[in-house]
């Protein structure tokens, strides 16, 4: 899917208006996105009990009683009914809670939350201004540590949701696989009359069959992933809901025909009998039951793929009641042949022979399902992160022209893809995935609580009683889970610790090179008076053409144009600083996603934009961007002197610019038929040579780009003399030819860091020079950029 143009970029569905049609269509396709975790986990939540560690029945009816209150507090009480209405204008998960508080505690330390220019903040959402809360915000702003506290606890959430992603194809697949390998198994012995043959054929496929079926399924599951979250949602909602129906038609005839007293393990004395006697042994049992929660985080990690109306109705009129039938019939056939072999896994649950082989093929298929929702959720979690400049850079696909939270990262599926299979082929066992799965679960759900509490003070403005109560309620049963997982910590939950250090140290490496770059940049920047004033004393001479000049400051001039100034003294006789700066929202309405004003006096004719976009927009992958600064600089140029809702900014005057005037009072844009490959213009190649003095024998390579030629408007006679006269020179200047020059940095440690700083710049650097180009610098041609590199001393 290409980068769409501006005018085309699909707008966020506003999920107020929606219908129940479009409900009941969003909870069909949530099926087979979100809940394909939650409906097959109990696949491997009994299955990673060790057999040993049961010593009797009413244990396993203690354990589904666990099973029970987990489901009904977690998923259907915190999330369901609590969690989901913390949305980020339809935007979940832990970066979503980040930016509410952001916004409403003031403690982003992100490059565009450090600025002193108070018009690049969102203009709603402001703080309260309670006695109570002020004193509490200005304790947490005031607290630097609070700031980079909440920062790590984003990361965290960031990083255990990333692992999640990897971890959860792993175990889903490979479960499923093992009841494959055993399905065939029982069909291969028929063949055989030697019992040493028999046996030693059967624990061959049971052996082997798994892992080499398992990557299979891998490879095939994220090679579907560029669909799209719509399609992959129509295909894969029918495999869940026949798969859900199918286990919780068992588990009924189980609980009718094995124990059917095993419906009063839901009364909450059957905990307390079993905490009562808590031990070592009790303890590892519950890291297994913490699995049947696993995918309720996605449930508000992919709040963007679908609406809060429809995950809630999904989950609470189907996924709930459905998966406490079937862990319960599960359970009660367990309680009857606790003692014998494999009555721990699934598919021995299945009375009838021929029907286990069924249930065999299609527990690898909703195994597969099962895995989406946090592949989904990971996709998200990247989206905002690189958003936020807490990842490198990577292309983003949006693969739906109606909600922009569907998005698709090419290059992280991939990655995704290669460590699942590595830890697939590397641990090959269902219990070990389960208890690092187990901690990135609970893990997730922790950091989400710390900062939900966070949030109904701060952003819901109740009582810090409410707060507390919250944190304290739920904080402590993850907690317990928790603590659980951390006691199997050698049985396979080491993984998780390779995974988290893995994108911890990518996050915090990018975020930590991109803020010292923004800090170096604001330092060395140099006054707008040492272009307008003292550039004419230096022999600076004006060029005929338009450029655009891109950085990372809001204001003043950027050190690697000022030092490309003096070692070239010429710059273009119309000169745009442009600037992107991310605001903690999802989204910016596009009529207010431009800031347009001067730099320095009227005659210079330099202009500075400052484009806002939220983390899920899609701004600069965009063929279009600089035709529409230049038109949105003509309504500047026409509105300067009259428009009230003008700004104040350290430099002056600035407009908040959206979509051209629909009067036509501004520059009028007019395409050429000519839209093909071709090559830069005479005058914009002559242009670009006398300023770059580049010979006039190097060969421009073809390129492929649209043209667009602007015009005054039909009314431009009734124009006053000095708007016309300044139209009709941006207009020649453009047709000159333009010019586009870019910062190219390069990071240095100073002498006698420390290590850590050191190892922290290697990987910036190393990211960088291995992560996708600056967006501005995808569609440009090669003949009209100039990268200007820089040192930074770090």
């Amino acid at each position: 899917m290409d980068a769409l143009s501006i005018s085309s970029l699909p707008i966020s569905y506003d999920f107020r208006k929606e219908t129940w049609r479009h409900t009941l269509l969003l909870s069909f396709q949530s099926l087979g996105v979100i809940y394909g975790r939650l409906s097959t986990a109990p696949l491997y939540v009994l299955e990673s009990i060790d057999p040993e560690d049961i010593r009797s029945p009413n244990e396993i009816h203690e354990l589904f009683s666990f099973v029970f209150w987990t489901l009904t507090i977690i998923p259907l009480l915190k999330y369901a009914c609590i969690v989901l209405r913390a949305d980020d204008d339809g935007e979940g998960g832990p970066f979503s809670l980040y930016s509410l508080l952001c916004r409403h505690a003031r403690v982003g330390l992100l490059p565009s939350n450090r600025g002193s220019d108070k018009i690049l903040h969102h203009e709603k959402d402001s703080p309260s201004k309670g006695k109570l809360e002020n004193k509490a915000r200005r304790a947490i702003e005031k607290h630097k540590s609070c700031h980079y506290l909440l920062l790590f606890l984003a990361l965290l959430g960031a990083c255990m949701i990333l692992s999640d992603a990897i971890l959860t194809p792993a175990i889903s697949v490979l479960s499923a696989t093992s009841g494959l390998g055993r399905s065939l198994a029982t069909i291969s012995v028929k063949f055989f009359s030697s019992e040493k043959t028999k046996d030693h054929v059967a624990n061959g496929l049971k052996k082997y069959v798994p892992t080499p079926a398992a990557c299979a399924v891998l490879v095939c599951l994220f090679t579907l992933q560029h669909h799209g979250t719509k399609r992959i949602g129509f295909i894969f909602a029918p495999i869940v809901i026949i798969w859900l129906f199918f286990i919780s038609g068992f588990g009924l005839y189980n609980i009718i025909h094995c124990d059917p007293q095993i419906l009063r393990a839901v009364s909450p004395v059957y905990l307390l009998r079993f905490m009562k006697k808590i031990n070592l042994r009790h303890w590892k049992l519950l890291s297994s039951v913490v699995l049947c929660i696993a995918g309720s985080e996605a449930m508000f990690a992919d709040l963007g793929h679908f609406s809060k109306k429809s995950i809630k109705i999904t989950f609470i009129c189907f996924i709930y009641p459905v998966l406490l039938l079937t862990y319960a019939g599960q359970a009660a056939f367990m309680s009857k042949y606790f003692s014998a072999a494999d009555a721990f896994h699934l598919s021995e649950s299945i009375p009838n022979k021929n029907l286990q082989h069924v249930f065999a093929v299609l527990s690898l298929f909703a195994s597969a399902v099962g895995s989406q929702a946090t592949i989904t959720a990971g996709f998200s979690i990247i989206n905002q992160c690189q958003a936020l400049d807490c990842f490198p850079r990577v292309k983003v696909v949006h693969t739906s022209e109606q909600i922009l939270g569907q998005v698709y990262v090419p290059d992280v599926n991939w990655l995704f893809m290669t460590l699942s299979l590595a830890i697939t082929i590397g641990l090959h066992d269902v219990s070990q995935l389960a208890k690092a799965t187990g901690l990135a679960v609970t893990s997730a759900m922790l950091v989400t609580t710390c900062l939900m509490s966070l949030v109904i003070a701060l952003y819901w403005e109740k009582s810090w009683f409410a707060s507390v109560c919250f944190l304290l309620f739920f904080g402590s049963i993850e907690a317990i889970y928790l603590s659980t997982s951390l006691v199997s910590f050698f049985r396979g939950a080491w993984c998780l610790i390779i995974l988290f250090l893995l994108f911890m140290t990518t996050m915090g490496a990018w975020h930590y090179g991109t803020l010292k770059k923004y800090e170096f940049d604001v330092e060395n920047k140099v006054s707008v008076e040492w272009l307008t004033d003292y550039s004419p004393g230096l022999g600076v001479s004006r060029v005929p053409g338009i450029g655009f000049v891109y950085s990372d400051v809001d204001t003043g001039i950027p050190a690697f144009f000022s030092h490309f100034i003096t070692n070239l003294p010429a710059f273009h006789q119309v000169l745009i600083f442009v600037s992107f700066k991310s605001s903690p929202v999802p989204y910016i309405p596009e009529n207010r996603r431009y800031l347009i004003g001067r730099v320095g006096p009227k005659e210079y004719k330099i202009y500075r934009c400052i484009v806002r976009y939220g983390y899920c927009d899609n701004v600069r992958d965009t063929d279009d961007f600089e035709d529409q600064i230049i038109s949105l600089i003509g309504e500047f140029i026409t509105r300067e002197e009259y428009d009230c809702e003008a700004l104040s900014s350290p430099e002056g005057k600035m407009i908040i610019l959206g979509s051209p005037m629909e009067d036509g009072n501004a520059l009028v844009t007019v395409a050429e038929t000519s839209s093909s490959t071709c090559t830069p213009t005479i005058r914009e190649s002559e242009s670009q040579r006398h300023l770059l003095d580049i010979p006039s024998d190097s060969a421009n390579p073809p390129i492929t780009r649209k043209r667009v030629r602007f015009t005054l408007p039909p009314k431009s006679p009734q124009m006053r003399a000095s708007v016309r006269e300044e139209l009709l020179e941006i207009i020649e200047a453009r047709e000159s030819g333009t010019a586009y020059f870019l910062g190219q940095s390069h990071l240095l440690a100073r002498k006698g860091s420390n290590f850590f700083k050191k190892f922290l710049i290697m990987a910036y650097v190393f990211l960088d020079k291995n992560s996708r180009e600056p967006p501005v610098a995808l569609n440009i041609p090669n003949a009209a950029l100039l990268e200007v590199g820089t040192l930074y001393t770090l």
